[in-house]
C-alpha cells in the first residue's frame, strides 16, 4: 500500500486514509465517504468510486459489483427567482 497515493482527487484522501476507514469498520462507499470526505468533491466519486469499491472488495473478499453503485445524487444547479415566482404563481392559481 502506498500511504500517500490520493485516491479521491477532489478532496485529496489518501489510501492510507481509506484503508484507516475499511479497517474501522467502513463497509460501503457511503461509509468510508461519511469517515474520509472520498467522493464529496466535485466529480462527486466519477473517479474515485470504483477505486473505493476494489479497496473494499479486497478487504472483504465480497464482488466488487457489491458496493456499486453506491448513492447517486442528481447534480445541483442554480434556479433563477423567475422560475421560483411562477411556481409560486402556479400554485396560487391552483388553490383557488
Amino acid at each position: 500500500m502506498d500511504e500517500e497515493k490520493i485516491i479521491c482527487r477532489c478532496e485529496e484522501v489518501t489510501e492510507k486514509e481509506i484503508m484507516q476507514a475499511i479497517e474501522g469498520g467502513a463497509r460501503s462507499l457511503d461509509e468510508v465517504k461519511k469517515r474520509t470526505r472520498a467522493g464529496m468533491g466535485y466529480c462527486q466519486g466519477k473517479t474515485c468510486k470504483k477505486l473505493i469499491a476494489r479497496m473494499l472488495s479486497s478487504y472483504t473478499g465480497e464482488p466488487m459489483e457489491k458496493f456499486l453503485p453506491g448513492s447517486i445524487r442528481m447534480p445541483v444547479g442554480p434556479v433563477s427567482l423567475s422560475v421560483l415566482a411562477a411556481s409560486e404563481e402556479a400554485a396560487k392559481e391552483g388553490t383557488k
